[in-house]
C-alpha cells in the first residue's frame, strides 16, 4: 500500500482525520493524506433503521476512487450491514475503500460525558483496523492486535491500536 486517502463523508471533526495520518503513515509504511472528494451519505440513508449502509457507501467510494490510493471514508453518521445493528466499519477485504463511523465511539453516545482522548484513540483503531483489511488482513486471534474483532467499544477499548507482528508481517 503506497497511498492512503482520507475522505471526509458528511460533517466529522476534521481533527479527527488529522489525528488518524500519523497513526496509519506509521502502521502501514504509506503516504497519508486528505483527499479531496464530496461524498454526501445521504443517498445511503435508510428511515426504517434511522441508519446509514455502510457497503453502499463503500461503493459510492469505489466509483469516486480514480486516484489509484487506498481510500479511508470517515463520518459522523451511524452505520450498518443488514445482519447487524449497527458497523463502526467496513472494507473491502484485499480491495481499495474502506469506512468508518465516529458516531458510536463518541461516549456521549452511551450517555456518558465526553472523553475527546478516548475518541481519538477509538477512531485510530477503528481506522488501522479497516485499513487493515483493506490490505487483506482478517481478524487477528491476538486480542491486543487491533485486527481483533469488535463487536461493541468495550472490545475496542480492550485492543491494542497497533498490528501484532504476525499482521505486521503480512502486510
Amino acid at each position: 500500500m503506497k497511498s492512503i486517502g482520507l475522505v471526509a463523508i458528511g460533517n466529522p471533526r476534521r481533527a479527527l482525520l488529522d489525528n488518524v495520518r500519523p497513526a496509519l503513515a506509521r502502521e502501514f509504511a504509506a503516504d497519508c493524506h486528505h483527499q479531496v472528494l464530496h461524498i454526501d451519505p445521504r443517498p445511503t440513508y435508510h428511515s426504517e433503521r434511522n441508519q446509514y449502509h455502510s457497503t453502499e457507501l463503500l461503493q459510492t467510494l469505489v466509483r469516486a476512487n480514480n486516484s489509484g490510493s487506498t481510500l479511508l471514508g470517515i463520518t459522523d453518521v451511524d452505520l450498518f450491514i443488514p445482519i447487524l445493528t449497527f458497523v463502526f466499519g467496513e472494507a473491502q477485504l484485499g480491495g481499495s475503500v474502506a469506512v468508518i463511523s465516529c458516531h458510536r465511539l463518541h461516549q456521549e453516545f452511551y450517555g456518558l460525558p465526553a472523553d475527546d482522548d478516548l475518541l481519538r484513540e477509538r477512531v485510530v483503531k477503528e481506522a488501522i483496523h479497516e485499513v487493515g483489511h483493506v490490505a487483506g488482513l482478517t481478524h487477528c486471534d491476538d486480542y491486543d492486535c487491533v485486527m481483533a474483532a469488535s463487536h461493541s467499544v468495550e472490545w475496542l477499548d480492550l485492543k491494542g491500536k497497533s498490528l501484532c507482528a504476525r499482521c505486521r508481517a503480512m502486510v
